[in-house]
C-alpha cells in the first residue's frame, strides 16, 4: 500500500499540501490541468521553487482575475458538477467543502444552506481543495496520515472579525483529531486545511511503517514569527506490516462487586478479540473491601472491541486508558526436537544471546501424552536447537 504522511509541524493549509505534492513528485502540468478541468475562467496556478530555511520547497500559489464573490455551498457544488474533473476528484472535493460547511454552520448558528463561504469561497480555496485532492490521486496515495496538528493562540482577523486561534471552525472541524498547543501568536492550521485532513486522513498520529520513497516540503504563505520555517513535510512510501505495535493502549478498571470465576472466560475473549495481554491482580479497595484491578494491553486498532468486551462481561461501569511505548525481543517461533517428538517454542534474541523458551501448552500437552514429568520435557527444550 502506498502511504503519505502529512507531517504538520507548523500546521497546514491548502496551498502549503499543494506544494508539498509538487515537491514530492507530482508533475506541475497535472496541477495546472486540474485548474483547468475546473473550468473557472480568469483562474491559473504560479509554482516556485524556493529555499527555505535552507531546504529545498515548492510555493504554489492561485491568481485569478477580478475580484471573487463569496459563496454558498450549493454554488461550489454546482462549479464541481459542471467541471470537467473525474468523478472521484469532484466527490471528494464536494465532500471537503460539505464538511467545511457544516462546521462553519454549527460555529455560527446557521443553516449549512445559509453558510456564506468567504476566504474559504475564494477561488484559492476551490483550486486548493481540487488539486489536493487530484494530486493524492495522481500519486497514488491510498492511504493518508497526520500528524497531530499545532493549536496556536491569539486572534486572527476575518471576514467575522476578529476570532480566537484556533478558529472557531478550525476546531470543530477537529474535533476528535489529536492536537498539541503551540506557543504562537499566529494562525497554523487554516479552515480549508483542517476540512481536506478530517476528510482525507484515514489515521492520525505518528508516522506509520513503511519504507520512505520521496519527500516534499511545501511553503505557506506567510511567515512565521518565531523563525521557524512555515513548512509542510509530505512523506511518501510503500506500507509494510510492523511486526509488533510499538504503541501500545493500556486499559484498566478496579473491580469490587465481580465474581472472579468467570476471569478463564474473559481473559480468553479479550485474547482472542485482539489483546497482547492480560492480568488481574488482587487489590484492597476503599472502605476495606477486596477487589481487582483488570488490565489490558492492546494494539490501538483493537481498543474498542476489547472495551466492549470488559462491559460486557464484566461488572465494570468506567474504564481508564492511556497510550504507551514499548520495547519488545525479536523473536520467532521454533519447533524442537525431544525424544517424545517435536514441540514448539520461542526464540529470543536478546543482547546476551539467543535463548529458547517452551510454550507451556505445547509442553503440557506432550508431557501428557507421553507421561513424562513437565520439567523434564522443559528441561529438554532448553538443550535443543530450534529449526523452523
Amino acid at each position: 500500500m502506498k502511504i503519505g504522511y502529512l507531517d504538520c509541524f507548523s500546521g497546514i493549509a491548502g496551498d502549503m499540501l499543494l506544494g508539498a505534492l509538487v515537491a514530492a513528485g507530482l508533475p506541475e502540468a497535472i496541477l495546472h490541468r486540474s485548474v483547468e478541468e475546473l473550468g473557472l475562467a480568469g483562474c491559473r496556478v504560479r509554482v516556485s521553487h524556493e529555499t527555505i530555511s535552507g531546504l529545498a520547497a515548492v510555493r504554489v500559489t492561485v491568481q485569478a482575475d477580478g475580484e471573487q464573490p463569496h459563496r454558498h455551498l450549493r454554488r461550489i457544488e454546482e462549479i464541481l458538477d459542471q467541471s470537467r474533473l473525474p468523478g472521484p476528484v469532484r466527490q471528494r472535493a464536494a465532500a471537503i467543502f460539505r464538511r467545511l460547511a457544516m462546521a462553519e454552520a454549527a460555529v455560527h448558528g446557521t443553516g449549512v444552506d445559509e453558510v456564506h463561504f468567504h476566504e474559504t469561497g475564494a477561488l484559492d480555496a476551490l483550486v486548493d481543495v481540487v488539486g489536493a485532492v487530484a494530486g493524492l490521486r495522481h500519486l497514488g496515495i491510498e492511504r493518508l496520515v497526520c500528524s497531530p496538528l499545532p493549536m496556536p493562540r491569539g486572534h486572527v482577523r476575518c471576514a467575522h472579525g476578529e476570532l480566537p486561534l484556533p478558529a472557531p471552525a478550525v476546531c470543530e472541524l477537529l474535533a476528535g483529531v489529536p492536537v498539541q498547543g503551540e506557543d504562537l501568536d499566529q494562525e497554523l492550521v487554516t479552515p480549508t486545511g483542517a476540512a481536506i485532513v478530517r476528510e482525507l486522513a484515514a489515521q492520525f498520529g505518528p508516522l506509520p511503517p513503511m519504507t520512505l520513497d520521496q519527500t516534499g516540503y511545501g511553503a505557506g504563505s506567510t511567515q512565521r514569527r518565531d523563525r521557524r520555517p512555515n513548512l509542510l513535510r509530505l512523506m511518501i512510501g510503500t506500507g509494510f506490516p510492523a511486526a509488533e505495535s510499538q504503541e501500545v493502549e493500556v486499559m484498566e478498571t478496579h473491580l469490587d462487586d465481580w465474581n472472579p470465576e468467570t476471569w478463564p472466560h474473559v481473559a480468553e475473549r479479550l485474547m482472542a478479540a485482539g489483546a497482547l495481554d492480560v492480568s488481574l491482580a488482587p487489590i484492597q479497595m476503599k472502605k476495606g473491601r477486596p477487589g481487582f484491578l483488570l488490565r489490558v494491553i492492546s494494539d490501538p486498532a483493537h481498543s474498542i472491541a476489547l472495551r466492549e468486551i470488559v462491559f460486557t462481561e464484566t461488572s465494570a461501569i468506567g474504564l481508564r486508558f492511556h497510550r504507551m511505548q514499548r520495547m519488545t525481543l525479536p523473536r520467532r517461533e521454533v519447533l524442537v526436537d525431544t525424544p517424545w517428538g517435536e514441540v514448539r517454542a520461542k526464540e529470543i534474541r536478546t543482547p546476551a544471546g539467543t535463548v529458547l523458551t517452551p510454550e507451556y501448552e505445547a509442553c503440557r500437552r506432550l508431557a501428557e501424552e507421553r507421561g513424562v514429568p513437565l520439567a523434564t520435557v522443559y528441561r529438554e527444550i532448553s538443550r535443543g536447537p530450534g529449526r523452523d
